[in-house]
């Protein structure tokens, strides 16, 4: 069940229209570990560390960043308990991205530095170790510090090495492919605009970010495109995929875009009175107050 909660979770739309369901296996879940014999225990707590992970991102893309903390809380504890140490490490991954929103990067670095130590005991053919440094790249990137961001993506594309599938679709889907558009986001915090743009329009003409596919992910890379924009005070690239960010945050209802939205329209304020950005900026503030 958790693995076909996962593939629900990554097909819809609107994430907000899975927790019922994941909620619904929650409670099971808890039923069975109240009445399940000591034998079983590991594969409990093994099932309780995957479905807890699931409920923290539901949380985290709702904005609820204090419930998406306590789920990879107790999923990383549950996980210790099974002695999953892949497992263990995917819900310290995702805690770090809970830090890093609420701005406390040096927290995330910490927290992803125990990350890596716990994959190194993990399956050396999962591509956990890679996702570690994937977002160690971000913290660092957050932190100014561009060489310890670059050494982290460089360790990342090494996944692209491993043979096989490299993943299981659920807790743990990283294989790379995110890696153009992640590089394009990492130049954006450290300012290689150049360098940047270069990478998401790449990104953004591959074949996983197709139009109609993913629409977290092209939102992603649409904020990216049009923070490029507003650095350069360039209004028409701003607004334009400002724009789409915004089409596809309305479509997704996904917390994750109108975050990221908001960065932007924090920086949309060095444009006085530019009717164009103004009308964005207000549209921004309205999604984000829904």
């Amino acid at each position: 069940m958790n693995d076909h909660l996962w593939q629900v979770y990554q097909l819809a739309r609107s994430k907000r229209s899975v927790h019922g369901v994941v909620q619904d296996e929650l409670d099971a879940l808890a039923d069975a570990l109240k009445t399940g014999s000591s034998s079983r225990a590991a594969a409990m707590c093994e099932a309780a560390g995957d479905l807890f992970q699931l409920s923290g991102e539901l949380a985290f893309d709702s904005n609820r960043y204090t419930d998406a903390a306590a789920a990879y809380s107790v999923a990383a504890s549950a996980s210790d308990s099974a002695h999953a140490f892949d497992l263990w490490a995917c819900a310290l991954v995702r805690h770090a991205y809970v830090d890093m929103s609420e701005r406390q990067f040096t927290e995330a670095t910490e927290t992803l530095d125990v990350a890596r130590t716990i994959a190194t005991r993990g399956d050396p053919a999962l591509s956990t170790r890679y996702w570690v440094a994937s977002v160690q790249a971000e913290a660092h990137a957050n932190l100014g510090d561009l060489n310890a961001c670059q050494r982290a993506l460089d360790e990342a594309q090494k996944v692209t090495d491993l043979p096989g599938p490299v993943h299981n679709g659920g807790w743990l889907r990283f294989d790379g492919s995110r890696l153009p558009e992640e590089r394009g986001a990492r130049f954006v915090q450290l300012g290689r605009l150049d360098l940047a743009e270069k990478a998401l329009k790449s990104a953004l003409d591959s074949t996983a970010l197709a139009k109609g596919t993913s629409y977290r992910r092209r939102g992603s890379v649409f904020v990216d495109l049009a923070l490029i924009g507003a650095k350069r005070h360039d209004a028409e690239q701003a607004v334009t995929h400002g724009r789409e960010a915004l089409q596809l945050a309305r479509q997704s209802g996904s917390g994750y875009i109108a975050r990221r939205l908001q960065t932007l329209r924090d920086d949309l304020r060095s444009y006085g009175h530019d009717r164009r950005v103004a009308e964005l900026a207000a549209d921004i503030s309205s999604l984000h107050a829904t």
